[in-house]
């Protein structure tokens, strides 16, 4: 017989109430678990389907989405479905990477919501035998001339830098951008790269009858009950406050945890059957999604469940997302082993359950069984909606001209330019994070991609966050495959042939006909790319209902991305090395400016229909690139995107080690300089190579060549400009920290 506690409504109550409705789940939701079970579930039954049914669990609404994802790649070792994704890299290894949002707890709670949002992310590489060794974040706000978005841009880099850096982690590289659309959700997106010997690679199941449940790590309290819902709803005025759904997270005992995991995986092979970390839904989504995918069952008796708060019940111990926490699958007869490693690092490790083949899911507290579910139910059988879609009312007719800038004075123009948020130099920010602890960061914050060598070899890993939303809005579906076609153009400017890709789906409602066109649309063009590029989705997570009152942010994927550099020879960054190198652009630029910063500059909104773009036009010139950087043909390289190849120029200038400037002839409209036409790469060549260059890069136009002293000199056929380099860069360098505070 199932019971409930005398405190709880029954079952006739929660169906009379609707009180399910509080926790997110529709009548027609409700009467399809009745239906499952064949009776009226229970408090902690409803609570369980209710979480697991979430958007954030069961991606109800974005499964049909993501299926067109191609996932499959002679690299690619481990796809989605697991804590990570993981691509071979050769020798053996393998790199190991995710990305998670973590939007909803940050907009309320922005210190713990961006630190949990880092230790939960860092668990799911560890959680694959992988051994972390970087973070990145991709930051969205409002205006910086908003008070709160202040408040929220200190709290949350705090919160990451701290728990980053508290740990032991490098945070190597990312992006911030600053636009009204994310004033009242800012978006948090973390992602952790970590290493991992192949044979130490794992899997979240639970299998073999009679093998043991066994919880390892902090204590559970009530922190952060209904998370997984919580994230799965638009904000209103009424609810913005909800903090109880917020984590509390401790990078100390983190790190006591990640060792001993990896302790265990590498030395009790022998007792391992599987681990996975307690992120969203806690303990109910790990135990029962290791079950499901073992096709198993499991009982688990909750008067073992280690606790810090008193007369806990079952439905808070199942549901709370109380950070620090694995569950692990141990091998009857094998308990003590695992005992004794956690006990070494003075942390909980507790057997509250065994494997059964049952398949059903059942849990025991004061010894009344309180829940009776089929695994499947909770796991495998929630609803999958196909969302209708129309296109958004500002697509239905885009004006098709280019929007065109108006520039009295060059330079003046340069300088707004460079004191955009967006555009400004983020040193401020990734200033406040180690970037690298442990020593094998080769290439640091501020340029195109991380890079970090691979102990022992010639390798290393490129690894880069980024998109750009503004194009979305304006065409989604190009959009998507510029969005991924940035992120790998990071990891070849940096030297790296790119291997795969991680994402962030941030959108609004999906149930809203127009949100959910955007959704698919981003889908299928972020498709089209990892297609042409050869980049399939290893992993990632959705956001959906980033909205407040209504109002959504612009439609947001966020790509991670990781590449392998064969050798560190090839190693390429962004700053110019030596006075009297040429300064090539590789690739063609046009005017395109509708979604770009000048023309968000000096039009305050962007408008307008998108820039066409060829995919395979991209491809060809990023192998273009890196073929020439392994020749050995390019002193530096850096990628053309926000505020065009003016803002990539001077951010080389600035990047260089001595002053260092620039004599250009520019053959274009003067605007052009401004325009983000895709698919462009500036490039530094030592004159002697010139011929070689030329010979070998087709697509190269010769702009010019660096020279020595603090001016930037542009001569064109009716005018010619010239950037005073100090003044510039003190613009680029002080203006994020003169606007935050």
């Amino acid at each position: 017989m199932i019971e409930s506690t005398m405190t709880e409504p029954t079952a006739k109550e929660i169906q009379a109430t609707k009180l399910y409705q509080s926790w997110g789940m529709t009548t027609e939701e409700y009467t399809r678990a009745c239906r499952l079970l064949d009776r009226l579930p229970n408090y902690t039954e409803t609570g369980l389907f209710a979480v697991m049914w979430s958007e954030h669990c069961s991606y109800k609404n974005s499964k049909p989405v993501l299926k067109q994802f191609p996932t499959t790649g002679p690299q690619v070792l481990q796809g989605p479905g697991e804590g990570a994704g993981i691509v071979d890299i050769g020798d053996g290894q393998a790199v190991v990477f995710k990305a998670e949002s973590h939007n909803h707890p940050s907009a309320v709670e922005p210190y713990e919501g961006a630190a949990t949002g880092v230790g939960g992310i860092i668990r799911d590489i560890f959680s694959m035998g992988a051994q972390p060794i970087a973070i990145l974040d991709s930051l969205r706000f409002g205006e910086l001339n908003d008070p709160r978005t202040k408040y929220l841009v200190s709290e949350v880099v705090k919160g990451i830098a701290d728990y980053g850096n508290c740990i032991g982690i490098p945070t190597v590289g990312g992006e911030t951008t600053f636009d009204a659309s994310y004033t009242a959700n800012p978006l948090v997106n973390a992602m952790c790269v970590g290493i991992l010997n192949q044979a130490d690679m794992q899997v979240g199941q639970a299998r073999g009858e009679e093998n043991s449940i066994i919880y390892v790590g902090a204590k559970t309290g009530r922190d952060g009950i209904h998370g997984a819902t919580f994230a799965s709803e638009e904000f209103s005025d009424d609810n913005e406050s909800d903090r109880s759904a917020v984590q509390v997270g401790d990078p100390f005992m983190e790190k006591l945890l990640m060792d001993a995991c990896l302790e265990v995986i590498r030395q009790h092979q022998a007792a391992l059957v599987g681990i996975q970390d307690m992120g969203a839904a806690g303990l109910v989504s790990s135990s029962a999604e290791m079950a499901s995918k073992a096709g198993t069952g499991m009982i688990l008796n909750l008067d073992q469940v280690p606790t810090r708060e008193p007369n806990m019940t079952p439905y808070e111990m199942m549901l709370s997302e109380s950070q620090e926490r694995m569950l692990l699958c141990v091998r009857k007869g094998y308990e003590q082993e695992i005992f004794d490693v956690f006990a070494k690092y003075e942390l909980d490790a507790v057997k509250i359950g065994y494997v059964t083949e049952s398949k059903q899911y059942q849990l025991y507290h004061q010894g009344h069984l309180v829940t009776d579910v089929p695994v499947t139910a909770l796991v495998d059988d929630a609803p999958v909606y196909e969302r209708e879609k129309t296109l958004p009312a500002h697509l239905q007719n885009p004006t098709t001209t280019q929007f065109q800038p108006k520039i009295q004075d060059f330079a003046e123009t340069v300088y707004q330019l460079l004191g955009q948020a967006t555009i400004a130099s983020k040193r401020a920010i990734y200033e406040t994070y180690d970037s690298q602890v442990k020593t094998n960061t080769v290439v640091k914050p501020g340029g195109d991609a991380a890079a970090l060598r691979i102990r022992g070899t010639r390798k290393a890993l490129a690894m880069t966050m980024d998109g750009n939303a503004r194009y979305l809005y304006l065409d989604p579906k190009v959009g998507g495959a510029i969005a991924v076609s940035e992120a790998a153009r990071n990891i070849v400017a940096t030297g790296g042939q790119p291997l795969a890709i991680t994402d962030c789906l941030n959108f609004g409602n999906p149930e809203k006909p127009d949100h959910f066109y955007e959704l698919a649309e981003a889908a299928a063009g972020m498709s089209a790319a990892c297609e042409m590029l050869k980049t399939p989705v290893i992993s990632g997570n959705v956001s959906l209902y980033n909205e407040t009152n209504g109002e959504a942010i612009y439609p947001t994927p966020v790509v991670g991305m990781v590449g392998l550099i064969e050798d560190l020879e090839h190693i390429t960054t962004i700053d110019f090395k030596k006075a009297d190198d040429l300064v090539y652009v590789i690739g063609q630029t046009k005017g395109d400016f509708n979604g770009s910063e000048i023309q968000k500059l000096q039009a305050g909104a962007i408008s307008g229909k998108l820039f066409p773009f060829d995919l395979a036009y991209e491809q060809d010139i990023q192998a273009t690139v890196l073929a020439a950087i392994k020749t050995g043909l390019i002193q530096s390289a850096h990628d053309v995107s926000k505020g065009g190849l003016m803002t990539a120029l001077l951010e080389s200038c600035f990047a260089a080690k001595t002053e260092l400037g620039l004599e250009l002839t520019w053959q274009h409209p003067f605007a052009w300089l401004f325009a983000e036409t895709q698919s462009r790469f500036v490039v530094t060549v030592d004159p002697k190579q010139r011929l070689a260059f030329e010979a070998q890069v087709k697509q190269a136009e010769l702009i010019g060549h660096v020279s020595r002293g603090t001016k930037v000199t542009i001569a064109g056929d009716s005018q010619t400009a010239t950037i005073d380099l100090p003044k510039a860069k003190g613009i680029f360098e002080g203006s994020l920290p003169c606007l935050l505070k």
